[in-house]
């Protein structure tokens, strides 16, 4: 499972950063918003949204976001209106903070989440910030370098969670959400803080959903929403943090 755990990760990573590196904005955001997307459609699953023609309209609702996004965020233009992102980025960050009660809060929380329309709409609060933060870290100057730099830290945060957890992963960090989730890997994935959060959110509706993994699209890693769940958090958070010092 390591072994091919590995393997998915380099032929993800290695064309993704050629992919950063050589397409332009315009051509990273199509990128962008059909990775989002395919996370969509294993988060409709996720919500419990049943057959294919329920969860293609949740895609397409989805898709309807990212368009207004794109439209009022001016991300067209090499200069987005940092204002509307701020704002939606903002509400991201209460968003966060609100599901980290209902993780620490979890099995009793399920009352307050556990609906399948809140469920939905708790995709579309993950998806489109994680979507318009990408887009308009690659307008700034250096942006490509901004976003490898990112993704480095939740890597960094997730092979660390799980090194230290199966090596040292006696006291369990949230028994209830997911039980292999330990203290010994939450300081190990210590840089950064939103990623784990981000991972034990998803990790909480899988278990209340009954299923292991989002998807099956990754072998060894399971669905994209798997791999993305992280940056769901990380991302939104980490571009906030740079807009609030002025960057």
């Amino acid at each position: 499972m390591l072994k091919q755990r590995i393997i998915t990760a380099v032929a993800i990573a290695v064309p993704l950063v050629v992919l950063l590196a050589v397409l332009e904005p315009g051509a990273l955001t199509l990128l962008f918003a059909v990775i989002v997307l395919g996370a969509g459609w294993e988060w409709s699953d996720l919500s419990g949204i049943a057959g294919p023609v329920m969860r293609a309209m949740y895609v397409l609702a989805l898709a309807a976001g990212m368009g207004v996004l794109f439209l009022q965020a001016n991300l067209s233009s090499i200069v987005p209106d940092a204002n509307l992102v701020r704002e939606v980025l903002h509400i991201a960050g209460v968003w966060w903070a609100i599901a980290l009660l209902w993780v620490m809060g979890y099995p009793g929380s399920v009352r307050l989440w556990g609906s399948r329309g809140v469920r939905a709409l708790m995709g579309l609060v993950l998806l489109l910030p994680t979507w318009l933060a990408l887009c308009y870290l690659r307008l700034q100057e250096q942006g490509v370098l901004l976003i490898i730099y990112v993704l480095l830290v939740v890597v960094a945060a997730d092979v660390g969670a799980f090194f230290a957890g199966r090596a040292w992963g006696k006291a369990k960090l949230a028994v209830n959400v997911s039980p292999n989730k330990s203290w010994a890997g939450f300081w190990g994935g210590l840089a950064s803080l939103a990623s784990v959060l981000g991972d034990l959110l998803e990790s909480m509706v899988k278990r209340h959903r009954g299923i292991k993994d989002s998807g099956n699209l990754l072998p060894g890693h399971g669905g994209l929403m798997d791999r993305l769940d992280s940056l769901t958090a990380a991302i939104p958070v980490f571009t906030l943090g740079m807009m609030l010092i002025g960057w």
